[in-house]
């Protein structure tokens, strides 16, 4: 059986980007009926958490398997291409459903502003428990699961097949990571208790990844009054029983506040067993985020997810590695799509020795720098 590092699940997507280049803003996007819009050629490539956080750590040079569902259609032979041609095996731990249609999503991103997505959840509306492929978790040493919220089984019955995954793979004794996405609003997810979800289902997490936004709208606080006190919301999350909380703030950089209990650190896994647990308990870290040649958004949030856990897997103090996820979700935002800007961990490790400048930490965000 081939041997990984990481084995990331959840949701998976082709992403067609069409170039907007020439919008200018959203209202330009209003296309009255019978009317036309002149845009470019298409970008299409792999998203969702499956691809994106999978791919970025495959290009870091951790060796890594991914789990996800597509439907058996253009669109699903096409995603499983894709994965392919990054590496034969790494499409080898894929379920391909009959009948179902593959997820993809329209990225929309006119010049000067920020991209929104119209989504088809696809394949991902049926991944449960048994699509998990618990054999190559159990020789990982970390398990990352992203956007459960848009995954309609595992919300059902209070995100019992969730909770069932990550007690799983808690027994399978691999670090466990989770990061959400945002709940539309008429979606099955919008109508569940999240904080009680968190409550049963976090003691499981050892890393929890969402962002601000996404928090606050599942917690249904308000993120301009959190954003203020990152301590208390991180706080507030680690006394339901995850060992690190990692808070993505967008262009504000990431915040990270890590457990005091040294046998909560030590039952965290495999994963985190190579950092020495004095660099990671009881931190409360901001790092702003890079400077960089601006191309696309798209993908950012995963590959900093990817950074994180590829600085956890090489035993980097806290500091160290919320520095390095940063500056590998800096990378990301130099291509149009979520992970060619991503390149080999050496690469960006020279790109921080030289000197590479941040941006200036914007208030509320002004806290103890990593």
């Amino acid at each position: 059986m081939r041997s990984v590092d990481v084995v990331v699940a959840g949701h998976v997507c082709l992403d067609l980007i069409p170039d907007l280049s020439n919008v200018a803003a959203p209202g330009g996007l209003i296309c009255r009926p019978g009317g036309l819009i002149v845009i470019g050629p298409p970008a299409i490539a792999g998203g969702g958490a499956v691809h994106n956080v999978g791919i970025a750590l495959h290009r870091l040079g951790v060796p890594v398997g991914l789990v996800g569902k597509v439907g058996d259609d253009l669109f699903g032979r096409e995603l499983l291409r894709l994965l392919q041609s990054h590496d034969p095996s790494l499409a080898s731990g894929m379920r391909r459903s009959a009948g179902e249609a593959t997820s993809y999503s329209l990225v929309i991103s006119p010049r000067g502003v920020d991209r929104s997505f119209l989504h088809c959840p696809g394949a991902n509306r049926t991944f449960g428990f048994e699509d998990m492929d618990f054999d190559l978790v159990a020789g990982a040493r970390l398990m990352h699961l992203g956007y459960p919220p848009s995954m309609d089984r595992l919300c059902r019955e209070d995100a019992a097949e969730l909770h069932a995954i990550y007690r799983k793979c808690r027994e399978l004794g691999v670090t466990t990571s989770l990061d959400l996405c945002a709940v539309d609003p008429g979606s099955p997810a919008a109508r569940l208790d999240w904080r009680r979800i968190f409550q049963r289902i976090l003691p499981e997490v050892d890393i929890f990844q969402p962002s601000l936004d996404e928090l606050c709208q599942m917690l249904q606080v308000s993120p301009t009054q959190e954003a203020q006190h990152l301590h208390h919301l991180a706080g507030e999350l680690l006394a339901m029983g995850c060992a690190v909380v990692v808070i993505k703030l967008g262009e504000s950089g990431i915040y990270v506040q890590t457990t005091s209990s040294a046998t909560r650190l030590a039952a965290a896994g495999r994963g985190l067993q190579t950092v020495q647990p004095e660099a990671w308990l009881d931190q409360k870290l901001h790092h702003p985020c890079f400077v960089a040649n601006f191309v696309s958004a798209t993908g950012a949030g995963d590959c900093t997810i990817a950074g994180l856990l590829a600085a956890v897997l090489r035993g980097e103090p806290a500091a160290q590695a919320i520095r390095s996820a940063c500056a590998v979700g800096a990378c990301s935002v130099e291509a149009p799509d979520a992970t060619s800007g991503v390149p080999a961990w050496e690469q960006v490790q020279a790109r921080l020795d030289a000197g590479w400048e941040t941006h200036p930490t914007p208030s509320p965000f002004r806290l103890r720098a990593g």
